[in-house]
């Protein structure tokens, strides 16, 4: 019995040592590996748990997104705006204006452009929705060979219209659809305003005191060593989520500016309205230039005739697109803010799902961010990785 006691301390007395041994040689290894190798580590997940907890989580967490849309839409949308306002506001710091005072001209300025872009072109933005379909009208009779596929999709819209349930009997029509036509547009009018308030809100205060978080979460860790991480991290997020949200909206500022530019010269009516519907569309990639040489084309048709002369105003977009999206971004953003195509396409169409237009103009943001994230985190370098272009 006491010789089977023996050999049992005897076995465990090794195992620690292999195991002090193992530690003392990893130990080793990862004092003495160069920084550069463990900056370009991308280490994955091999622990089934960790990978089924972080599943279940994400689909939760995606649930959440979904369900409180109206809660968490002007939350994202006010970040994404602090992050984008947070250097205007650190500049008007740097000349003695407080910071209160500097969060505040932020949210004017912010309301100012948005309530003068509406009061600006709402009334010829409503004008051209009333003609756009005279447009199809008008390609159909002058260029026969569209008879057939513009009959084609007319008669699809009317059969999904009809799977979805959509279409009501002629004779309910007339007595219930201005109720209800007019009750849709009050109360999506109500939820707007609503959601315009609330973002201006919470950006107002996330300008004003957003490093508190900061704050109390290094005074929460407990090394120095860690509290110093966090900062240098949270810094360094918040620098390149800035640097990439400001080139990004100067960027499509300028492709806004070029193409009000070319439809001014073309002779197409209402030049601002459409730089500004090309500064907008230019925020959802692929797609966006897709549905702009679309609504140009119709465009074009509307001011200028089925002739050749109408193709010119869609091809000076189409280029000023190319140049923007082949040269002048890549060239700014250089390799890092590049993002996978296809990640592209999928945030698209999910975020369009998740949130509809909104969502789709804050999928390349927030995919952005996410990558920029990852990136900075080691044990999410990996998934960043996968999302380069």
């Amino acid at each position: 019995m006491e010789t089977r006691q023996e050999f049992v301390a005897v076995s465990e007395t090794k195992d620690d040592i292999t195991r002090e041994q193992t530690s003392g040689s990893v130990t080793e290894k990862k004092t003495f590996r160069p920084a550069a190798e463990e900056a370009d580590e991308m280490p994955l997940p091999s622990d089934p748990k960790t990978i089924f907890l972080g599943g279940l989580f994400l689909i939760a967490f995606m649930a959440v997104l979904y369900v409180a849309a109206e809660i968490v839409l002007p939350v994202v949308l006010a970040i994404v705006l602090k992050l984008l306002l947070q250097p205007l506001v650190r500049l008007l710091e740097d000349i003695r204006i407080p910071r209160g005072i500097g969060a505040l001209l932020s949210v004017l300025l912010v309301l100012a452009a948005f309530g003068g872009t509406i009061s600006l072109l709402a009334g010829p933005a409503a004008a051209w929705a009333g003609k756009l379909p005279e447009a199809f009208a008008k390609l159909k009779d002058g260029l026969g060979f569209l008879h057939a596929p513009i009959d084609a999709m007319q008669h699809m819209l009317k059969q999904v219209e009809g799977l979805t349930g959509d279409a009501e009997p002629a004779a309910a029509g007339p007595a219930i659809r201005p109720m209800s036509m007019v009750g849709a547009v009050l109360s999506s009018s109500a939820t707007v305003t609503s959601g315009i308030l609330s973002t201006l809100l919470v950006l107002f205060y996330l300008l004003v005191s957003g490093e508190t978080f900061l704050r109390r979460m290094v005074e929460i860790l407990p090394r120095f060593r860690d509290k110093r991480q966090a900062v240098e991290l949270s810094l360094h997020i918040e620098r390149d989520v800035s640097a990439y949200l400001v080139t990004v909206s100067c960027i499509n500022a300028v492709v806004g500016i070029a193409t009000g530019c070319a439809m001014w010269a073309c002779g197409v009516a209402n030049p601002v309205l459409w730089g500004a519907v090309a500064l907008v569309l230019n925020f959802v990639p692929i797609l966006g230039a897709m549905a702009g040489v679309v609504i140009f084309l119709l465009v074009s048709v509307l001011s200028l005739g089925v002739t050749w002369w109408a193709v010119l105003p869609v091809g000076l977009y189409f280029g000023i697109h190319l140049i923007e999206g082949e040269f002048v971004t890549p060239m700014l953003l250089a390799r890092r803010f590049t993002l996978n195509p296809v990640a592209l396409i999928l945030a698209l169409i999910f975020w369009y799902w998740m949130w509809g237009i909104p969502g789709a103009i804050l999928a390349v943001p927030l995919l952005a961010i996410t990558k920029i994230v990852c990136d900075d985190l080691r044990p999410l370098r990996a998934f960043g990785h996968l999302l380069e272009g």
